[in-house]
Order: structure tokens, then C-alpha cells, then sequence
């Protein structure tokens, strides 16, 4: 008599809780970008990092390990390896594209105005309200959930795809904002659309970028020293464009 197959409802729970876990990080995430962008000034500085960790608390609980979250210490040599070629690496683009004439003005951004803003956004507010929660976020806890379920390609296509997603709140104003940018994809409702959609392109492709140090490395570390050096060293880039070219 052939017995029963006991393991199969034991799976069959498993990828239940695997699919829950993915749906409840998406859902916090979306909540997450809402209250940051469309409530009060308060909630835009605080929302990110709160919802990064509570959600990392939780899907501890869940049962994802430090591993699977980027976070063990086991990869942190890989990642400081993996972290100071990529940063390195934008650090000289980055230079190399504020110098040039041809991709200067894509750096004279408004928000950047003052060299010492630049510094305090750079080395303060986009490190911890930015670049380590969205990092922990995607990376680590939405990296984990969805390695359970798609394995390493669907981390690659949903993770990097909710990544430029994201980003859709904080690109309304991108061309408003961006000299370089307005110029070329002019202005008005065409042009805000235009913006928002190479926002969402560009930064899904970053997600993937992204992805790939932390696959690669098994460590936030990359990620972390690359997101930092895109957006960190493009705010002093920035700062510095603005204050040479009116001065």
C-alpha cells in the first residue's frame, strides 16, 4: 500500500508563507513611497528608513536568515572588495561627466545649490535616507523574499522593475529642476511624462546594477558604496557645476 506523501503539504505551505512574504513587502513598500512623497515633511524623512526596518524585523521573524538578506557578516571581505571598485569606478565617471561640456549642464540641478548643502546631503541625508534604507529594502529584505519564490532571475526582473517604480513620486519634478534635462526633453506635461519615464528606466536599470553586486557579492556593502556613489558624488558634482558655472 503506498503511503502518503507528507512533505508535499509541509512545500505546499512553505511557498503559501513564500508568496505572502513577497506580497506583504510589496505592499509596505507602495505604502512606504505614498506617505514619503504625498503626506508631510516629517513623514518624507522619516517613512523610508522606519518601513526598511521594521520590514527587516518582521521577515526575520518570517525566518529569512542574515544571509539571504545581505547581511552576513560571511561576505562582508567580498563586499568591501566589490564596494571600493564600484565606487571608485562612479566617482571617475562622475567627475569625468561634470568636466565636459557636453554632459555639464545635466548636473546643474537646483537642489544642490551650495557646496556645504551639497556636503550635508551627501554625507548625511542621502546615506541614511536614502541609499541604506532603500538598500536594506530592495537588496536585502524584497532580494530575500523573492529569491524564495522566482530564484535569482525574478530578483533580477521584479526587483529591479519595483525598483525604477519607485522612483516614479521623486521624478515629478525632475525636469523642472534639471537644466540639462529640460532642455532636452522640454518642458510642460510632455515633457514632466518624458522625465518620469527615463527616471523609471534608468533607476530599473540601476536596480539591476544593483542586483548583480549583490548577487555577486552575497553582500549589501556593493550596493550600498554604489547607490551612495551615484547619488552622493552626483550632488557634490552637482553643487560644484552650479557654483563655477554662476560664478
Amino acid at each position: 500500500m503506498a503511503q502518503p506523501d507528507l512533505a508535499a503539504p509541509i512545500q505546499q505551505r512553505q511557498r503559501a508563507r513564500a508568496y505572502l512574504d513577497v506580497a506583504v513587502v510589496v505592499l509596505v513598500l507602495a505604502g512606504t513611497n505614498l506617505i514619503a512623497h504625498f503626506t508631510t515633511a516629517w513623514a518624507s524623512i522619516v517613512t523610508v528608513p522606519v518601513a526598511a526596518i521594521a520590514l527587516l524585523a518582521l521577515m526575520r521573524r518570517r525566518g529569512l536568515g542574515w544571509s539571504e538578506l545581505g547581511l552576513s557578516p560571511r561576505y562582508w571581505r567580498r563586499g568591501s572588495l566589490y564596494a571600493l571598485g564600484a565606487a571608485a569606478l562612479v566617482i571617475a565617471v562622475v567627475a569625468i561627466g561634470a568636466a565636459l561640456p557636453l554632459t555639464r549642464p545635466f548636473f546643474l540641478a537646483d537642489r544642490y545649490a551650495t557646496i556645504s548643502g551639497a556636503m550635508i546631503a551627501s554625507m548625511i541625508v542621502i546615506p541614511l535616507q536614502t541609499v541604506i534604507p532603500e538598500e536594506l529594502a530592495f537588496r536585502g529584505v524584497l532580494y530575500g523574499t523573492l529569491d524564495r519564490v522566482y530564484g535569482a532571475r525574478g530578483v533580477f526582473a521584479a526587483g529591479s522593475l519595483l525598483f525604477g517604480l519607485w522612483h516614479i513620486a521623486s521624478s515629478l519634478g525632475l525636469t523642472s529642476s534639471n537644466r540639462g534635462l529640460s532642455g532636452v526633453v522640454g518642458g510642460g506635461v510632455a515633457g514632466q511624462v518624458i522625465g518620469i519615464l527615463l527616471a523609471v528606466f534608468a533607476t530599473a536599470a540601476a536596480g539591476v546594477v544593483f542586483t548583480w553586486l549583490r548577487h555577486r557579492s552575497g553582500s549589501l556593502l556593493a550596493p550600498i558604496a554604489l547607490h551612495w556613489s551615484v547619488n552622493g558624488a552626483g550632488a557634490l558634482a552637482a553643487a560644484i557645476v552650479w557654483h563655477t558655472t554662476l560664478s
